[in-house]
């Protein structure tokens, strides 16, 4: 019995094996349900799911030093002896932030996905299956093992768009798969790339492809493919084109997890691989990711306020948010890159809720075009102030955690040592001209929903409010939002030790 307590509570217990196969694992159980029984497999997912999250967090609070900037909770397991494959997991400081979000996330979205009635067995199964390829995702620490994971979450997502989404679901997970799918080839081939470069067998860990150092040419164009496979995921412009339309048809509860995990997985992939692993090529494409994300905050922002279709205009608003993140991996200073990484935390939050929120709008007036909208805050007083407080949360209003994020990339883009002054100047000027364009978007769209007659005048109008359970999903991702704007150092804490040593390859 003590020798089991003591594995239990030492380092020894493989917590990110239970914590990533857990999920999948359970949700394979769902099949042996009976068919009917919609309530009982609904609680089941949503009780796996928070299982899984108190085990991330006991594990975190408890065996994680967050001073430490090495890999922590090690895991190494030989897989397939063929060609020296092994099961290796880890987290550190960059990690851990998007793993925690994952769990947050995915249980909120469970719990939101009550309408879900046709083939709802499969349906909780494939939640659960993206939970561990997205938790997998980012406590890998093999380059293989991470591309396994990040191809087991696509499946999951197309089905899940094309059984459960609105009128042109089949065009849009088609156009989705069509664009993940093509830039995962771009992902195997930097994967073996790197794997397979400079010795007889392959080197597929990534502590030691961290201090391997590669010929110019080679290195640039292992980073381009990288950049393109996560430029697809993040999104970066031109290659965004999936997400508007993804976004449009997809069931609520899945956009909630594309917004708040999907994107970010892309943006921990350029932080992981191209700057931890090619730091040289890094150096070079840098001031252009920094220009690049600049255009892309101004673009997506005046794309979005041309929107007529409510969950468009929000997916648009997400990819200007991306660019953030883009200019604060870009900047290569300690600012800059905490800046994205809280970033990327915060809007996995204001993201998933700003979908759940037009998700449960368009449940009850089923309506997605923003000119057909109006009058529903005297109806609807609950979801109008959460959607106003959350929309306020967007567009960067002091004391919410999307201001210190944007506040910080700017100072990074101040203290970039890469760039010369004219260029920060420029950037800075153009980002804040995208935070102009910002409220814009945001206000015309609770004006447009909220404000006005123009549902009084329907036949038979009468809805009913936000009920409890979406009072309190939505509080639920509030609370963070505040608690990030008014105490940022929480996020910080996990990640400011990782960014200084990702950030002296480079001094």
């Amino acid at each position: 019995m003590a020798q089991v307590y003591l594995i239990f509570t030492t380092n020894l217990f493989p917590w990110l094996t239970i914590i990533v196969v857990l999920p999948i694992f359970a949700g394979s159980l769902i099949f042996l349900f009976p068919h009917r029984g919609n309530k009982v497999i609904r609680w089941y997912t949503i009780c796996i799911c928070l299982i899984d999250l108190l085990l991330t967090t006991y594990a975190f609070c408890y065996h994680f030093q967050l001073d430490d900037p090495l890999i922590q909770l090690t895991e190494n397991y030989k897989w397939i002896n063929f060609f020296d494959f092994y099961w290796r997991f880890g987290i550190d400081g960059l990690s851990i932030g998007p793993i925690l979000l994952t769990g947050f996330i995915t249980t909120l979205a469970t719990l939101a996905a009550q309408p879900v009635t046709r083939e709802s067995r499969l349906f909780h199964f494939l939640m659960l299956a993206m939970y561990s390829g997205q938790i997998g995702s980012f406590s890998s620490q093999d380059i293989l093992l991470f591309f396994i994971m990040w191809e087991l979450e696509l499946i999951p997502v197309y089905l899940l768009l094309s059984m459960w989404g609105g009128k042109k679901r089949l065009y849009s997970a088609t156009k989705f798969i069509l664009y993940t799918a093509g830039s995962s080839v771009f992902l195997l081939m930097g994967v073996l790339g790197i794997g397979l470069y400079g010795s007889n067998e392959p080197t597929l860990n990534f502590e030691t492809s961290a201090n391997q150092s590669y010929p110019v040419v080679l290195e640039i164009l292992f980073y381009i493919g990288f950049l393109i496979a996560f430029a697809v995921k993040l999104p970066i412009i031109p290659l965004h084109t999936w997400l508007p339309d993804t976004h449009g048809e997809a069931h609520y509860s899945t956009c909630m997890l594309l917004a708040g995990i999907l994107l970010k997985m892309g943006a921990y992939g350029l932080v992981r691989i191209n700057m931890e692993l090619l730091p040289h090529a890094h150096s070079i494409f840098s001031p252009w990711l920094m220009i690049l994300g600049a255009i892309q905050i101004i673009y997506a922002a005046s794309t979005s306020l041309g929107q007529r279709n409510l969950k468009k205009r929000i997916a648009y608003s997400s990819v200007s948010h991306m660019g953030f993140i883009i200019i604060g991996i870009g900047s290569i200073s300690d600012t800059g890159l905490n800046g994205a990484i809280l970033q990327i935390i915060s809007h996995g939050f204001i993201g998933a809720a700003l979908f759940f929120l037009a998700g449960t709008s368009y449940d009850r007036i089923r309506l997605l075009y923003l000119d057909e909208m109006g009058g529903m805050a005297i109806q609807m007083p609950k979801i109008f102030t959460v959607f106003s407080i959350l929309s306020m949360a967007s567009l960067a209003l002091p004391g919410m955690s999307g201001f210190v994020a944007e506040l910080i990339v700017f100072f990074g883009i101040i203290t970039s040592p890469k760039s010369f002054l004219m260029t920060k100047i420029l950037i800075t000027f153009v980002t804040a001209i995208g935070m102009i364009l910002t409220p814009i978007y945001s206000l015309s769209m609770l004006r447009q929903m909220f404000y006005g007659y123009k549902l009084f005048n329907t036949p038979n109008f009468s809805f009913f409010d936000s009920g409890p359970r979406e009072l309190f999903i939505s509080i639920s991702i509030l609370v963070p939002v505040i608690g990030i704007g008014i105490y940022p150092d929480f996020i910080f804490s996990l990640s400011v030790d990782k960014v200084e040593a990702i950030l002296s390859n480079y001094r």
